[in-house]
């Protein structure tokens, strides 16, 4: 991830403080670039998951960015809700933060991870040794916006957001 997803939280929020959930995330630097402060809060059970929370709003967080990583992705509904219930926007990895009610996620297209996968597969079935294939990188991103949960938060989207977006749910 870089500061582009970044950059969209601030049109989005205008928020000065973002408050991230995993350890070793690259956006930490490209957030410094722009002038935003991070802060790290670990979290592995739905326990941490509310507590990680109370402390983002008793320290008076901006705005969320959740990272990629499976254990969220398992408990999105309550981290969809946790950020809705204390009006913290919040960016997410994959759209189906977005479709669960969640403000706006920019990461890969899943659809297209796929057909790569199936072009791997082709190949393999077709006799290429698969220590031969390149390690393939995800070439499509997605931006999904929920205006809805920009409309509840107070939020405005900027129409070039709303230009750029693949998905805006309305």
């Amino acid at each position: 991830m870089t500061a582009r997803p970044i950059s969209y939280s601030t049109e989005i929020g205008g928020c000065a403080s973002w408050r991230l959930k995993h350890p070793n995330l690259p956006p930490q630097a490209a957030a410094r670039t722009i002038g935003l402060q991070t802060e790290v809060f670990r979290a592995s059970s739905e326990d941490e998951i509310a507590a990680a929370f109370t402390d983002l709003v008793r320290r008076g967080s901006g705005a969320l960015l959740v990272a990629d990583d499976p254990m969220f992705n398992l408990h999105r509904g309550q981290i969809v809700t946790l950020a809705a219930r204390h009006a913290l926007p919040a960016m997410y990895y994959a759209r189906e933060f977005v479709s669960a009610g969640g403000l706006f996620s920019y990461g890969s297209s899943a659809g297209d991870s796929y057909r790569q996968a199936g072009l791997y597969v082709g190949r393999i079935l077709k006799g290429t040794k698969p220590s031969d294939l390149p390690v393939m990188q995800p070439t499509k991103f997605e931006l999904v916006i929920n205006r809805k949960t920009a409309n509840a938060l107070g939020l405005t989207i900027p129409d070039r957001l709303l230009a750029l977006a693949d998905e805006v749910i309305e």
